[in-house]
């Protein structure tokens, strides 16, 4: 027997790019469904660090949100801060708010996907949001009417939900994008992560910042040990997978090579225990600003290809993305208007005003990354400067100073003293 309902939306795939707009929705009071493939609670592969984006947006979606997560801190970690260590094993330490109060709150956190996602999920049933968990999609169709009908399987069950319009939250591999995005299909990972799970990892900064560590053998990508809740490590390797298929790199090799050996990570690691399997992932890259909507449909989070270049984050961008797609829908559906034209005017628009030139700037500080000796130098300069140190966290929020990054002069005043 197979169901039909319609709806206004239909978003499938929510992690946070398909919660973020699905929470957004509800706001709006616009009815809509969510598909997933899992069952919730569920993992995801990640490197679990959730930025200021993360909390601005869960913030201005219900403040009382991030009140909840900072009070659970079995199941989330405040970070207040990066260790960026350079190639000759320098590091800079940059607290995201140097000027910051003792009891203010971290401006981010670290989690376990598993909890983080749930924790979105949970959020998400209202009067407006009908959900489907464990659900396997087995085709999109556009009808002649200007709506998309989206099949899918529960169980023994066949569902055929209808409505003007799609979001695509199922990654950069999913269906939607599969379907939908034509000539744009063809977008590869452009960067190959690892990660593990280890307890007893020893030098852990005191405030919870992430670290960076920007190893030769892995330029342009970096090692990273995230400080996790209950004594727990996220800890992972990021390089680009051309250069992985250059230089016939063999990344779980690197990454357990690094940790045995590494005179800046090995002796903190004499003691830790692996308390998982090391797994892998692709991370889409946002080095070129492609399409992420057309005729019906929008792409959000992974789908759209949003990972951050440089820091490799992903789930500020998803969640950002989604309330993006939220607003943009509600204009839609305000002036009953699905048409390409529109949607990119409503939801491309808006959303490369905002992380456009972030991730033009991350992309060139990630072909930076080729060269150490840059690395070098600002790691050797930040640590007998102090105010150049603190230029340096400042670059982290202020989109116009990190944009020095990218030009010769900024290396020349360091070089010279200037």
């Amino acid at each position: 027997m197979i169901k039909r309902v319609s709806t206004e939306a239909i978003i499938i795939g929510a992690g946070p790019a398909g919660a973020g707009t699905s929470i957004y929705l509800t706001k709006a009071g616009i009815p809509h469904i969510v598909i997933d493939k899992a069952s919730f609670p569920r993992d995801k592969v990640c490197g679990d660090g959730c930025s200021g984006k993360t909390a601005f947006v869960l913030r201005k979606a219900n403040p009382q949100w991030l009140d909840e997560i900072f009070s659970m801190p079995q199941s989330f970690m405040p970070s207040h801060g990066i260790i960026m260590v350079a190639p000759n094993g320098r590091a800079i330490n940059i607290p995201y708010k140097p000027n910051r109060h003792p009891d203010e709150q971290a401006p981010g956190f670290t989690t376990p996907r598993m909890v983080f996602d749930n924790f979105l999920f949970e959020k998400l049933p209202s009067p407006y949001a009908t959900i489907y968990q464990n659900a396997n999609v087995k085709s999109i169709t556009r009808n002649s009417d200007n709506t998309v009908t989206v099949s899918f399987s529960q169980g023994e069950d066949t569902v055929e939900v209808t409505a003007p319009l799609i979001v695509g939250a199922d990654g950069d591999k999913g269906i939607t994008r599969k379907t939908l995005m034509g000539e744009y299909f063809s977008h590869k990972a452009y960067t190959v992560g690892l990660r593990a799970y280890y307890e007893g990892v020893e030098g852990l900064h005191d405030e919870n910042f992430i670290e960076l560590h920007f190893l030769p053998e892995l330029l342009p990508g970096y090692f990273w040990i995230f400080p996790m809740p209950n004594g727990k490590a996220n800890v992972g390797v990021g390089i680009l997978s051309s250069r992985i298929r250059a230089k016939k790199i063999n990344l779980r090799e690197q990454m357990l090579k690094a940790i045995e050996n590494n005179p800046n990570i090995s002796q903190r690691f004499k003691n830790a225990k692996l308390v998982d399997k090391i797994q892998g992932w692709g991370l889409p890259m946002g080095v070129e600003q492609l399409p992420v909507s057309g005729d019906n449909y929008l792409l959000v989070g992974d789908a759209a290809s949003l990972i951050d270049p440089f820091s490799g984050e992903g789930i500020g961008n998803a969640l950002y993305s989604g309330m993006l797609a939220a607003y943009a829908i509600e204009k839609a559906v305000q002036e009953k208007n699905y048409n390409a034209a529109f949607l990119k005017e409503a939801y491309d628009g808006p959303l490369y005003k905002r992380l456009g030139n972030e991730l033009k700037i991350s992309t060139s500080l990630q072909k930076l990354c080729r060269f150490p000796w840059l690395f070098n130098l600002i790691a050797n300069k930040a640590n007998k400067s102090p105010e150049l140190s603190k230029t340096i966290s400042f670059m982290f929020t202020d989109l116009n100073l990190r944009d020095l990054f990218r030009k010769p002069s900024f290396y020349a005043k360091i070089l010279f003293n200037r």
